[in-house]
């Protein structure tokens, strides 16, 4: 019965391989390589594997009396979650995880699931990344760039426990490796002290330590290069560069698109590059009792989009995941030897040491608060309307 689910579902999926050309150029997706003539299923079930969020509507109001529905305004929110679900997916069921209709998914499954439903109350919730702008500048109901995406992700995974994420969102087109690695050997402490630098020692059994004598581990690593490729128009001469990021095997793929017009790019065929549409709008869903989320409308069960990579708004923000330290080092040594050897004009920097005219690099920590993050929003929500009450009492 496994079986005739799965052919079921390949033959479904096929009818939507036509807009696809017959070619022996390999596709790429997220650091995977597939060749339609040969393995169009694999290609197939490695699309419909990727969490895909879009609009939704009919959910609690943001705020209280905000919108219940983010069409037409959410869509690089919606991107942004997407390429955290991949990480996150990377993270606890691998990259090679496959998807598939009516099949019980494993508890992690669902507890990433359940992260990014529309309640105030899950950490990655369109409601958490609304409210989480303001404190960027953009209003609830205003449309956000990638950057503006970034900094609001790194800013919620301080207070996400289970997944505990290390967020790098890159400064001035430069990845600083010694900042990173500081950041992801972070040992678990309060912010009295999460401001001073120590120097780590492998014990014998190959962990670490910190000269106090906490015991730490590499935090898995999510990080973000936000880049403008170009003025009006993407310089073609960062095309061969740009490609060569859906290569990697630490590839989370890409946020940009076109103007107020955002998709979560994942691949490549050719000078096409292929992504993962936001704005189709479904309602609202919840998890059940038990904690399982109907997942079906979570998965974009058709062959994805494809646009010419010329036609892309020059601001973009490519996304990779490393889980363990050697995944890091691996990434640096691809990215010297695919890029920045390559390329005369380079897409971004990669520097050993934090640059002396730069402001110190401090870890970001976890503000000592009791509440989740989804509380402390809630708070300082109550904290804005006593303060209106104040202004009106003194009146």
């Amino acid at each position: 019965s496994v079986l005739s689910r799965y052919e079921n579902q390949i033959t479904i999926l096929s009818d939507y391989l036509e807009e696809f050309p017959e070619t022996d150029e390999p596709v790429w997706i997220l650091g995977r390589q597939h060749h339609l003539n040969t393995d169009k299923s694999k290609f197939l079930l490695d699309i419909s594997a990727r969490l895909w969020f879009t609009y939704r509507r009919k959910f609690s109001p943001i705020g209280g009396t905000g919108p219940s529905s983010d069409a037409g305004w959410g869509c690089m929110l919606r991107c942004g979650q997407m390429m955290l679900a991949q990480a996150l997916i990377c993270r606890h069921l691998g990259r090679d995880w496959q998807w598939e209709k009516h099949k019980k998914q494993p508890e992690e499954y669902h507890r990433i699931l359940r992260c990014f439903l529309d309640r105030k109350d899950c950490c990655y919730s369109i409601h958490q990344m609304a409210q989480m702008g303001v404190g960027e500048g953009k209003s609830i109901g205003e449309w956000f760039g990638p950057n503006t995406v970034a900094q609001v992700l790194k800013k919620l995974a301080l207070f996400d426990e289970w997944n505990s994420l290390a967020v790098y969102v890159s400064m001035d087109n430069t990845v600083v490796i010694e900042d990173i690695k500081k950041m992801c050997w972070c040992p678990p402490q309060s912010s009295s002290v999460a401001h001073t630098s120590a120097h780590f020692h492998r014990s014998a059994l190959g962990h670490n330590k910190n000269t106090a004598g906490f015991c730490t581990a590499w935090k898995p690593l999510l990080l973000i290069i936000p880049l403008r490729l170009g003025i009006n128009h993407i310089n073609p001469v960062y095309i061969d560069a740009f490609k060569e990021c859906f290569k990697m095997p630490q590839s989370l793929g890409a946020l940009g698109g076109k103007p107020n017009n955002a998709y979560y790019f994942i691949g490549f065929l050719g000078n096409e590059l292929i992504y993962l549409d936001p704005h189709t709008t479904q309602s609202f869903v919840d998890s059940e009792e038990n904690g399982t989320v109907d997942d079906e409308s979570f998965h974009c069960q058709q062959a994805p989009h494809r646009m010419k990579i010329m036609n892309l708004d020059p601001s973009v923000a490519l996304g990779f995941f490393c889980k363990e330290e050697c995944d890091f080092d691996n990434w640096c040594s691809l990215v010297q030897k695919e890029i920045l050897k390559q390329q005369s004009l380079r897409m971004f920097e990669l520097v050993q040491k934090h640059p002396a005219h730069w402001p110190p690099f401090i870890p970001p920590s976890k503000p000592e608060v009791t509440t989740t993050g989804a509380e402390l929003i809630e708070s300082t929500d109550k904290l804005f309307e006593l303060e209106e009450e104040f202004e009106i009492l003194s009146v």
